[in-house]
């Protein structure tokens, strides 16, 4: 693949931007998903080298079959915490790739911008599948407009909306975390996005300026 964060800096904004639309259409949760699965499988796949490509797709087969089956199925939650957990370790993977590839000597120059826009989308991504996951096992973790978190209130979807507000320090108060572990990540994600922008795509611009001649 030649331009493989291109592709997924793309495939991340159309997942993200067709959710809020299919949610709104109050179509079932399967849709979301596979979208979602569609962007963090070509992170997988911009992440791997070599030979990994081949074991990452098999891997992500198999993470959106668990998903879907315990989505359609109703086969316990076993098969969707096994699947989340899937999830957040391929964007883990998938966002440090994209930093290590941003700093790569020799890398194409545009690829190298589309990596950095990346990274930031996944970790908004991890960290909104992570939301969600809390959310579903302690309903008290989050307040959604004023109420406690539940299936119908604190979704998937309402999850990564939370967790790009948070990433990006907006603050609109619909959604508040509850209790001290969820208000220490949300510390964490926008201390750390800010840091993102500030540090590591400021050090992406010295690297792109000419070094000067010593005299």
């Amino acid at each position: 693949m030649k331009r493989p964060y291109a592709t997924l800096f793309y495939t991340q904004l159309l997942a993200l931007g067709i959710v809020p639309v299919l949610r709104a259409m109050d179509l079932p949760g399967w849709p979301v998903e596979l979208l979602l699965a569609g962007s963090l499988f070509w992170a997988a796949v911009a992440a791997a080298e070599g030979h990994r490509h081949r074991l990452l797709i098999g891997v992500v087969a198999l993470l959106v079959l668990a998903r879907l089956a315990g989505l359609l199925f109703g086969w316990g939650a076993l098969f969707t915490e096994a699947s989340s957990v899937g999830w957040l370790g391929i964007a883990v993977l998938g966002a440090a790739g994209a930093v290590r590839f941003m700093f790569r000597r020799g890398a194409r120059r545009g690829e190298q911008i589309y990596a950095a826009l990346s990274a930031y989308l996944l970790i908004g991504m991890f960290m909104g599948v992570l939301y969600a996951g809390i959310g579903a096992r302690s309903p008290e973790a989050f307040l959604v407009l004023g109420a406690p978190a539940s299936p119908e209130n604190f979704n998937l979807g309402t999850a990564m909306y939370f967790s790009f507000v948070t990433l990006a320090t907006l603050g609109y108060g619909d959604i508040v975390p509850a209790t001290e572990f969820t208000r220490g990540l949300v510390i964490v994600q926008a201390v750390g996005g800010q840091l993102y922008l500030a540090v590591l795509v400021a050090s992406m611009v010295g690297v792109a300026q000419p070094s000067r001649p010593t005299a």
